[in-house]
């Protein structure tokens, strides 16, 4: 059932599609739309009709991140243990809770992808973007290294490096080059490509796709990566002590305007994101 921040159909049989609706705020992920689509996944998860589930952004973007303008220590849709660092360990206890399910999810991006957002759309087994898209991970430079920290496992050692120093967006095309997505499509063109990319699933009996995709996530974990995305939670803890990252942190008046100056201060100096003429993240 379709609610206020999240849209749902089946656009076609056996594809699930929930689509964020949060124009407005370009889809920030506050507690609720959070709560929102896990809740949705897995109904999806539980449905038998439902071979695959899509999430995309209504509007003009996937997703510009956490709401920085939402108190999200109240009222989360889940519940992780307290003490230093439950942020991190909660949001990554999310995606996860996607890794996790049976059946396949496909993120479909487009506009910016930043932060959080990212967060969200690597939790996704399968990745496709219009080629102008703008994903990055703008918080590293005055608040801390991301809540999950993907960014090594899925593009590599240099790519996520320059990354994680500098902060700046890659667009579609070179997401796809550097492992982010798996495609990158003309934006006029994802919509159709997605839904053919999750029909050609639903070809597959859905029980031997479930065992497909766990075979894939079996691998990445034998290898470290869940372990290794649960430490990172700690280091983004640590950051969050720094003298610096308070010094921002305590600026945020939880409104529009206190916010959209304190990203306007992060991103002045690089000139991008919402510093960029027509870029209004």
């Amino acid at each position: 059932m379709s609610t206020d921040v999240l849209l749902i159909d089946t656009p076609r049989p056996g594809v699930r599609r929930l689509t964020m609706n949060r124009p407005e705020k370009r889809n920030a992920l506050n507690n609720a739309l959070r709560g929102a689509i896990i809740d949705a996944l897995a109904q999806a998860d539980t449905d038998p009709t439902i071979h695959v589930t899509i999430l995309r952004g209504g509007g003009p973007s996937f997703s510009s991140g956490y709401d920085l303008s939402a108190d999200n220590k109240v009222d989360q849709p889940y519940y992780t243990p307290s003490g230093p660092g439950q942020w991190p360990r909660h949001v990554v206890d999310g995606w996860f809770k996607i890794w996790d399910l049976a059946k396949p999810v496909i993120a479909q991006v487009h506009g910016f992808c930043l932060a959080g957002g990212s967060e969200l759309a690597t939790g996704c087994d399968l990745v496709y973007v219009a080629e102008d898209a703008k994903i990055g991970y703008p918080p590293v430079r005055l608040m801390s290294p991301p809540d999950n920290q993907f960014h090594p496992w899925l593009m590599g050692m240099r790519n996520a490096m320059e990354m994680y120093l500098t902060g700046d967006a890659i667009n579609g095309i070179e997401a796809a080059s550097m492992g982010f997505a798996n495609r990158a499509y003309p934006a006029g063109e994802l919509d159709e490509a997605v839904l053919g990319i999750a029909e050609r699933m639903t070809l597959i009996p859905v029980e031997l796709l479930q065992i497909n995709k766990r075979t894939v996530h079996r691998a990445m974990e034998i290898m470290g990566m869940r372990a290794a995305i649960r430490s990172g939670t700690e280091l983004q803890a640590l950051a969050f002590t720094t003298e610096a990252s308070l010094a921002y942190r305590a600026q945020f008046k939880r409104d529009g305007s206190s916010v959209r100056d304190l990203l306007s201060q992060r991103d002045a100096p690089f000139k991008d994101y919402r510093e960029r003429g027509g870029d209004k993240a």
